[in-house]
């Protein structure tokens, strides 16, 4: 499930329906998480990607111009690099994967350690701790510069930007 929506979140051409993957890939991923008995990760994969991440992106989405994007050219000239690229990659995790033993759900977290939570946050607010805030700020500036460009522009004249349907 998460490998199905994340090829759809790249191949498919409407950016609703790329959202919409990327739900389903989340989703999957989520699963993932409830396997391997990581129930905090599952509900905040749930409440935070799904619930709270997705429905900002698609609020992007709806803010950008589709219109004018759909008619501006793309890079499409290179698409078997990246095929190749993306063959790679398969090909080193398919190796990596087959190599190394896989973990029961039993041996996904020592019972001596405490819970899963205590554990997550012992590591994300002590060794982890700039690298996510480095994330959450990097994320930050690329939605409020999304909303930035999909701003109007503003006459040269008036310096106040035109209303709908006006002509210049």
């Amino acid at each position: 499930m998460a490998l199905a929506g994340a090829v759809l979140t790249v191949a498919l051409r409407n950016a609703v329906h790329c959202a919409v993957a990327l739900i389903v890939s989340l989703l999957g991923t989520a699963g993932l998480y409830l396997l391997l008995r990581a129930e905090f990760l599952f509900a905040t994969q749930i409440i935070l990607y799904i619930g709270g991440v997705m429905l900002l992106f698609l609020f992007v989405i709806m803010l950008i111009n589709l219109d004018e994007s759909r008619q501006q050219r793309h890079f499409i000239k290179g698409w078997w690099l990246g095929v190749l690229l993306a063959a790679g990659t398969g090909a080193i995790g398919l190796r990596w994967a087959l190599e190394k033993p896989w973990p029961g759900p039993e041996g996904a977290l020592p019972a001596a350690s405490g819970g899963n939570t205590e554990r997550l946050a012992d590591l994300l607010f002590s060794e982890y701790l700039v690298p996510f805030e480095a994330i959450s700020l990097l994320l930050l500036v690329a939605i409020v510069g999304s909303v930035l460009m999909a701003r109007p522009k503003p006459s040269a004249e008036t310096g106040e930007t035109p209303a709908k349907g006006a002509q210049a």
